[in-house]
């Protein structure tokens, strides 16, 4: 009896859904489920933003009603949504917004877009810009200050390094932030000099807020604006959601009323700075209706950058014997701070890229007492001892991992860190074999920010050019599938929800990204030249290119 009742409900429930049209039909190209027993599809129906039916295009022409969207794919491929694990949103918008630096390829370029930014904008106070990178350049070198004050002798400029780990001061802003050649270096942060002595102009680190004051703190108008113009440029890379690390504690609210009007075209996953989480940690986790914006997690800095030589290692830098790196917090001064988030149900990112800033980390949680369903997680995890590698399995740690690190970095790293110390540079392919969850981002604005370039990388671990080399271990190539995991399933677990998120299922959020590329199926050196040509979250299309 319970057999045929069984029976009844179920052709009851085939002849609701038939009934009902689908408010979006897909199909007309390959579809890339991430579901492992049905790893392809024909055709997707969504309705009331959640995935009806993924399989045949002969059975989802049933769904098709009078008001259903069809959209032919003419040929791109649709995946699960891409998630970018780790960026920062705001300065995504705020690099479309001020002097962008990416891509110049020597000082003396910086310097000549420097000049022509001054002249075009006229911009009142200091000149701030970013992006810039010296991998490459014939200079061989750091900006130094001299470089600015051929193009701006008197007025502050401040011109960040790609990593957001360092900057270069010309000399009219060390003077108005009152800094000399005495001035000491704050613990966690360094003030360079030249062989004579005399300041380069580079802060790095926790030196950088020593000329903060001369930038003042952005209004609600240019923290808007900022965002906007980041949802734009995320959404039209195919990015159907971001965990938006550093996040100001003011900003929470202000992206929590975006989404109340929504404005807020993708999934927003807040990790706030550790120093202004008081609240969080009081309050615990948060969410906006459809979880637009979710705050659940902190963030914490435990080391700097290996390109300004601040990660922390045990050994010195090979290219640098004087220099091992520097802790930005102070391990035991971490641990307060952790144990709170523990006793709060808020999740941990901590910032760790050398050998020894990983180590330290990995004993902090540990010591702690987080356990793996916390789902805590180290950024980064760029350069870690070989031995520590099985810890992040062993203790749950997530490691939060941007490939297109790699394929800039190792053109110095190899110098940076000498061979022994590359073996556990950049292995994400052994962390996933280790049994560890390996999510994967792309740290914008320090990279691009396009999912294409971090597929790219992941998988063919050479850059844009085509360029590779033994020491840059080309055995931590993952595999296609394991890249799709990446940046949808993974992201989804690192966020707690891979029930809802993450693959191509009934039931699931139609959160779904085409790309004009079959990024499973194409010669490598075609993935980054392709583009998002479909974007949709909850259903809805936020972006469709033209």
């Amino acid at each position: 009896m319970r057999r045929v009742l069984a029976l009844v409900l179920a052709l009851a429930s085939a002849g609701a859904a038939r009934a009902a049209p689908a408010d979006l039909v897909i199909w007309g190209g390959p579809i890339y489920t991430g579901e492992a027993r049905a790893p392809k599809a024909e055709a997707v129906t969504v309705r009331a933003g959640r995935i009806v039916t993924v399989g045949s295009r002969a059975a989802a022409k049933a769904e098709v009603g009078p008001r259903t969207r069809v959209i032919d794919l003419k040929g791109a491929a649709l995946f699960p949504g891409f998630t970018d694990s780790h960026a920062h949103l705001r300065g995504v918008g705020e690099r479309e917004l001020t002097l962008n630096l990416e891509g110049s390829r020597s000082a003396a370029e910086v310097a000549q877009r420097l000049r022509a930014h001054i002249a075009a904008r006229s911009p009142s106070g200091t000149v701030v810009g970013r992006g810039w990178i010296e991998t490459g350049w014939p200079e061989k070198r750091f900006l130094h200050r001299n470089d600015l004050d051929a193009a701006a002798p008197d007025r502050p400029v401040l011109l960040e390094r790609a990593d957001g780990h360092a900057l270069v001061a010309n000399s009219a802003a060390l003077k108005a932030a009152g800094i000399d050649e005495t001035t000491p270096a704050p613990a966690g942060g360094q003030i360079l000099k030249g062989p004579d002595g005399n300041l380069t102009g580079m802060l790095v680190d926790n030196a950088m807020g020593l000329v903060a004051r001369l930038v003042p703190p952005p209004t609600d108008a240019d923290r808007l604006a900022a965002y906007r113009a980041a949802f734009k440029v995320e959404t039209a890379y195919g990015w159907t959601g971001v965990h938006n690390m550093s996040t100001p504690w003011a900003d929470v609210a202000l992206l929590e009323e975006l989404a109340r009007n929504g404005e807020v075209p993708l999934r927003v996953y807040n990790a706030v700075d550790a120093d202004q989480a008081g609240e969080l940690l009081r309050s615990g986790p948060r969410a906006s209706p459809e979880e637009r914006v979710t705050t659940r997690a902190i963030k914490l800095y435990m080391d700097g950058a290996l390109g300004s030589r601040g990660a922390a290692l045990f050994q010195p830098y090979t290219d640098a014997p004087a220099i091992t790196g520097t802790f930005v917090t102070a391990p035991e001064a971490m641990r307060p701070v952790l144990s709170r988030a523990l006793a709060a149900g808020i999740q941990v990112s901590a910032h760790a890229i050398g050998d020894k800033g990983n180590a330290a980390v990995l004993d902090a949680f540990d010591a702690v007492g987080a356990k793996p369903d916390h789902r805590w997680r180290i950024e980064h995890a760029q350069v870690i001892r070989p031995a520590d590698i099985p810890r992040f399995a062993r203790q749950g740690v997530i490691a939060s991992m941007q490939p297109s690190h790699a394929i800039g970095d190792l053109h110095f790293a190899p110098a940076r860190l000498g061979a022994d110390r590359l073996e556990g540079a950049y292995a994400w392919k052994t962390l996933r074999a280790s049994g560890a969850v390996v999510t994967g981002g792309s740290d914008a604005p320090v990279e691009r920010g396009d999912p294409l370039i971090e597929f790219y990388a992941a998988v063919a671990r050479r850059d844009l050019k085509g360029f590779s080399a033994a020491d840059w271990r080309p055995q931590e190539r993952l595999s296609r599938a394991e890249a799709l995991k990446l940046f949808t399933s993974a992201p989804a677990y690192a966020r707690f929800a891979e029930q809802e998120l993450g693959t191509i299922a009934p039931g699931k959020r139609a959160d779904l990204t085409a790309f004009s590329v079959d990024l499973m199926t194409a010669p490598e050196a075609a993935i980054p030249k392709g583009r998002a040509v479909l974007t949709i979250v909850d259903g809805q299309v936020v972006y469709e290119a033209r």
